[in-house]
């Protein structure tokens, strides 16, 4: 038997496979065989010559889950729905640094730093949002359609300035990155998540040098070790000075105050992740976008892959995960099992631990953000957020 013959059979085999797998899939969610897809000839009508288009070959109306390979169902489970849970169509309250505290069943979040329907630059500061769950919970079981839960508006210190990354909790509290605004620095801060909110900045400098402009952060899993990621989206955004450092990844020990790279040579580094073992992390690099000098579809979009030296903690053997085809790659997490999440220029999108698409949480929209909560999986889409009743579980991100 030739090798085609063989190679035919075994198609054919997946294909039947597959599609018994699809009769589970969930309600309005749509499977895309990636070998319908393969070739489209010469007289394919939509052809995306822009990245800012999503590939939506069925023209299902958004939002919706689009189904890449079987092994997607494992994370969705059989009624997984999207769901709108908050909504101001004038104002992007939902872009960055989501921290979901357990314990209080909150979600807490922020505005778009100097981007659309923001309002905030060299002048204006963005502004720290929260959404109880509970109250999205009781909303959606009272209702088939979508809710809009009110979005309580954090009073925080001045010192706090362009949140745009955000993890934990660390030790109780939440811990937010912050972009600076204008002359006031960029930093690491802790903030209480209960009233007042109290808030501790732990660095706003790298040896007596302002960072460009800090955007995510994660701690490394196992230990105290703060790294983050610090591109020049600020100055690009008109809210800080021209940059002063290459964009990097940096590593905080907060217990002994040394900081120090642990890697370089990005465009705009961007969110940053680690494996649940914390032997591997991922850093997404948003190249494509450079604020005022406008959008470079060859430039990266790109999630890369590292190993972490298990001595020095530095990144290592770096190499490409995943090219993102619509936008790019911003904020990343992880579930349980390995799969990697990603908020990119269409909605959700995500890979299995090998760097192959499996499925996306498809809003047709940018949506920078995410996070795992107990109701599910959260999505920002800056005037928006949404939430998917997925049966994965995110990765444990608090540290004690």
């Amino acid at each position: 038997m030739t090798k085609s013959v063989v190679g035919a059979i075994l198609a054919v085999a997946f294909r039947l496979a597959a599609a018994s797998y699809m009769t589970v899939l969930p309600p309005g969610a749509v499977y895309i065989d990636p070998l319908l897809y393969n070739v489209v000839g010469a007289n394919y009508t939509k052809w995306r010559n822009s990245s800012a288009v999503g590939f939506n070959p069925t023209n299902t109306a958004p939002p919706f889950i689009q189904v890449f390979d079987p092994s997607f169902l494992d994370v969705t489970g059989p009624s997984a729905t999207i769901r709108k849970i908050a909504s101001n169509p004038g104002f992007a309250f939902a872009h960055e640094a989501p921290i979901y505290v357990p314990d209080l069943n909150l979600v807490f979040f922020a505005s778009n730093g100097g981007g659309a329907l923001g309002y905030s630059g060299w002048y204006n500061n963005s502004v720290v949002g929260m959404i109880n769950m509970t109250e999205v919970d009781m909303a959606l079981a009272s209702t088939t359609g979508n809710v809009n839960i009110q979005v309580q508006t954090l009073n925080l210190s001045d010192n706090v300035e362009m949140v745009n990354g955000g993890t934990g909790p660390f030790k109780g509290d939440l811990l937010f990155v912050t972009s600076g605004r204008a002359l006031l620095p960029p930093s690491i801060v802790r903030v209480n998540p209960s009233p007042p909110y109290n808030t501790t900045v732990i660095l706003d400098n790298f040896l007596g040098r302002q960072f460009n402009s800090l955007n995510d952060i994660k701690i490394l899993p196992g230990t105290d070790i703060m790294f983050f990621t610090d591109p020049a989206y600020g100055w690009l955004n008109g809210f800080r000075p021209e940059p002063m450092l290459p964009s990097q990844v940096y590593r905080f020990d907060p217990s002994t105050g040394q900081v120090r790279v642990v890697a370089d040579q990005f465009v705009h580094p961007n969110g940053i992740a680690f494996a649940p073992d914390g032997k591997t992390a991922f850093i997404t690099d948003t190249g494509i976008f450079g604020g005022f000098l406008g959008t470079n579809q060859t430039l990266p979009a790109t999630i890369y892959q590292f190993d972490v030296d298990p001595t020095t903690e530095s990144f290592t053997n770096r190499r490409v995960f995943a090219y993102i085809d619509s936008g790019a790659p911003d904020g990343i997490q992880l579930d349980t099992k390995g799969n990697v999440y990603s908020g990119c220029g269409d909605g959700i999108n995500v890979w299995n631990g090998k760097g192959t698409l499996i499925g996306k949480f498809y809003i047709n929209s940018t949506s920078a953000q995410l996070i795992f909560t107990k109701s599910g999986l959260v999505i920002l889409e800056e005037t928006a957020m949404y939430v998917t009743n997925i049966q994965a579980h995110g990765m444990t991100l608090a540290t004690w």
